[in-house]
C-alpha cells in the first residue's frame, strides 16, 4: 500500500506541474481587429499564412480580403505598368502606381473591382501565382475511342468546352472540377455526311444566358447553335445550304455578324435578323442575309480570322501565312472594314517582311543585319538548315490584336505585334522565342499577352508572357535571358512543391498540387501526339491530344 502511495503522490505532483503555465502577455489580443488588421498589412506573404494557422481569430483576419487584394494588386497589376509603355507615368509624377480601388488602375483585371463583382482574392492570388509557376493539376477525358477524320474540334469558353465531330455531334463538357459533360446534340441531318471542318464561339458575349456556337463542314455549309446554360441544352437555330465554294476552313462569330473563309479563299460575311431580346434557344432562325462575298490571292493556310465589332462599323482580320518568290514564307494580315448598314468602307493588308529581308535562293548567305551575329565555334552558328527554319512556313498561328503568334519547324515560335491605326496598318519585325526542346504543334494567345504552346508529342507545355512586346530594355532582358516563359509540370514531386511554395510563400495556399496519380500518369505516358489545339482561359489549360491505339482525349490541367 505504501508503494501505491508514493505511485499516487507522483501523480499528483506531475499533475500539478502541467496544471502550472508560465505567465505571457498576448499584447495583440488587446487590440482591435482593425489595429490587427493595420499590423498583418506589414507581413509578407509567408508571414500572413503563418498568421492564419494561429486561432481562428487569426485564420480569418489574416485571411482578409483587402489584404490579399493589396498583395495581388502589388505583385500581379502593379509591375504590368513596366512592361506597358507610357502606363507607368500615367497619373504618377514618381513614375510608379500606387494601390487604389478605382477599376481604371487595373489594367484589363478591371473586372475583379467591379460594384457586383465577389472576388476571393487569397484565391485569385493562389490562382496567379499557380500560373507564374507552371503548377496545376491534370485531369484526362476521353472523348473518341477512334480517330476522326478530320480531328475532333475544340473550343474552350468561360468555363465551358464545345467539342464538335461526325460521330457524336456537338458536346459541351464543363471544365471545372466536376469535368460533367453539359449537353449534347446530333448535327443537323443535311450535314451529317459531311464532317465538320471549323468551329467558333460568339465572342461579343452581350447575352450572358447564351452562347452560339458556329459549325463550319466540308461541304460549305455552316450551321449555328445556341447553349442555354441554365437549362443545359443544345439548341440547333439554322444551317446554311451546301456551297459549290469549298470547304470552310476558318469561321468567326460576333452576333449577328457570322464570317467564314474557305479553302478556295473565300471570304463570306453574313447578317442574321437580330434576336437579342429573344431568351428562347429554341427559336429558329431566319436566313441570314449575304453582304460581302471577297476573293483572295494571297491568303494561305495555317490562318486565323476575327470579327470585332464597335458602333459605328465592324473589322474582319485574316491574319495568314504569306508566301514571297524565291524567299520561303512570312506571315501577313488583312483588315477589312465595313460600315454597320453593310456598305464596305476599305480593306488594307500588311506583311512583316521588312528592309532587311532577303531571298534565301541566292548563292551567298543572305544578309541579315536584324539577326544576332553567330559566336564562331558554338552552338549559335547559322547554317543552310537552320536559315531555312527562318523563313519556313509556319506550323501554326494565333492571332488575338494586338499579338500575332507563330510556331516554326526549328522548336521556337516567333511574336509579331500588328498596330491598326485610322490610318495606317503594320506588322513589327519578328521576335523569336526560345524554350521548347522538341517541335512545336500548336499556341495559343491570349489578350493580354499571355500564350499557351505545346510540343507535338504533348510532354511539354509552355506559358508565355509576352505583354509589351520587347520594345523596353527590361523586356528585351527577359527575351535574351529566356526568362518569358515557364514549364507547365502538372506531376511535380513533393520536394520540389516545397522549394517553389517556400520561395513565393505560399506552402499553405498550394497545398494539392502534386498532380496526377499513379495510373493516370500512365494512361498519359500513353498520349503520344497532339493534333496542334490548345487552349486556355483564367482556370485551365486544355489540350487535345491523341494515343498511339488512335484514341483521342481532352487534357485539362487545372491552376486553380
Amino acid at each position: 500500500m505504501a508503494k501505491r502511495g508514493r505511485e499516487h503522490e507522483g501523480s499528483d505532483i506531475e499533475h500539478q506541474a502541467k496544471r502550472i503555465k508560465p505567465l505571457k502577455v498576448e499584447r495583440l489580443l488587446s487590440l482591435s481587429d482593425e489595429l490587427i488588421l493595420r499590423v498583418l498589412s506589414y507581413l509578407p506573404v509567408p508571414d500572413l499564412l503563418v498568421c492564419q494557422r494561429l486561432s481562428h481569430k487569426y485564420h480569418g483576419l489574416a485571411g482578409d480580403g483587402q489584404l490579399w487584394k493589396a498583395h495581388y494588386y502589388n505583385r500581379f497589376v502593379r509591375p504590368r505598368a513596366s512592361k506597358l509603355p507610357g502606363l507607368k507615368d500615367v497619373g504618377a509624377p514618381t513614375g510608379t502606381l500606387h494601390f487604389a480601388s478605382r477599376a481604371s488602375k487595373w489594367l484589363q483585371d478591371e473586372h475583379l473591382v467591379e460594384k457586383d463583382a465577389r472576388t476571393n482574392w487569397k484565391q485569385q492570388y493562389k490562382l496567379r501565382h499557380n500560373w507564374s509557376r507552371g503548377t496545376c493539376v491534370a485531369e484526362e477525358i476521353q472523348v473518341a475511342d477512334e480517330a476522326p477524320v478530320p480531328p475532333i474540334l475544340v473550343q474552350l469558353h468561360n468555363g465551358v468546352i464545345y467539342m464538335a465531330d461526325q460521330v457524336d455531334g456537338l458536346r459541351a463538357w464543363s471544365a471545372k472540377a466536376d469535368r460533367r459533360m453539359l449537353a449534347q446534340t446530333n448535327l443537323p441531318s443535311s450535314a451529317s455526311r459531311q464532317p465538320p471542318t471549323s468551329l467558333a464561339i460568339d465572342s461579343k458575349e452581350d447575352d450572358q444566358d447564351i452562347t452560339r456556337i458556329a459549325i463550319g463542314f466540308e461541304s460549305g455549309s455552316f450551321s449555328i447553335y445556341a447553349f442555354q446554360h441554365a437549362d443545359g441544352l443544345l439548341a440547333h437555330q439554322y444551317t446554311q445550304p451546301s456551297s459549290s465554294n469549298g470547304v470552310i476552313s476558318s469561321i468567326s462569330l460576333a452576333w449577328p455578324y457570322a464570317v467564314t473563309m474557305t479553302a478556295t479563299q473565300i471570304l463570306s460575311l453574313y447578317h442574321f435578323q437580330d434576336m437579342a431580346q429573344e431568351k428562347n434557344s429554341n427559336v429558329q432562325l431566319a436566313p441570314p442575309r449575304l453582304l460581302h462575298s471577297l476573293k483572295s490571292h494571297t491568303v494561305w493556310p495555317p490562318l486565323s480570322t476575327s470579327l470585332r465589332t464597335s458602333s459605328t462599323n465592324l473589322v474582319i482580320s485574316i491574319a495568314y501565312a504569306l508566301p514571297t518568290y524565291l524567299s520561303g514564307w512570312t506571315v501577313g494580315i488583312q483588315e477589312v472594314k465595313i460600315f454597320l448598314n453593310g456598305e464596305l468602307d476599305e480593306s488594307r493588308m500588311a506583311s512583316a517582311i521588312d528592309e532587311h529581308y532577303r531571298p534565301l535562293a541566292f548563292s551567298t548567305r543572305p544578309m541579315m543585319h536584324h539577326l544576332t551575329r553567330p559566336v564562331i565555334g558554338s552552338l549559335a552558328t547559322s547554317t543552310a538548315t537552320e536559315l531555312r527554319h527562318i523563313h519556313s512556313k509556319p506550323t501554326s498561328l494565333s492571332y488575338t490584336h494586338p499579338y500575332l503568334l507563330v510556331s516554326q519547324l526549328d522548336n521556337t515560335l516567333t511574336l509579331y505585334l500588328v498596330t491598326s491605326t485610322s490610318e495606317s496598318l503594320s506588322i513589327s519585325a519578328g521576335s523569336r522565342l526560345w524554350g521548347h526542346t522538341s517541335s512545336v504543334s500548336g499556341a495559343h494567345v491570349g489578350g493580354r499577352g499571355k500564350a499557351v504552346s505545346v510540343s507535338r508529342r504533348g510532354d511539354e507545355l509552355r506559358v508565355w508572357e509576352l505583354e509589351g512586346g520587347f520594345a523596353s530594355a527590361a523586356a528585351r532582358k527577359r527575351l535574351a535571358t529566356g526568362d518569358l516563359s515557364v514549364q507547365i509540370r502538372s506531376d511535380s514531386r513533393q520536394s520540389h512543391i516545397a522549394e517553389e511554395n517556400s520561395q513565393a510563400g505560399l506552402d499553405l495556399v498550394n497545398r494539392n498540387t502534386s498532380g496526377a496519380t499513379l495510373d493516370e500518369k500512365e494512361d498519359m505516358a500513353e498520349l503520344t501526339l497532339t493534333r496542334g489545339w490548345i487552349g486556355f482561359d483564367e482556370e485551365n489549360v486544355v489540350v487535345l491530344k491523341e494515343q498511339s491505339q488512335g484514341k483521342q482525349a481532352l487534357v485539362i490541367y487545372d491552376f486553380t
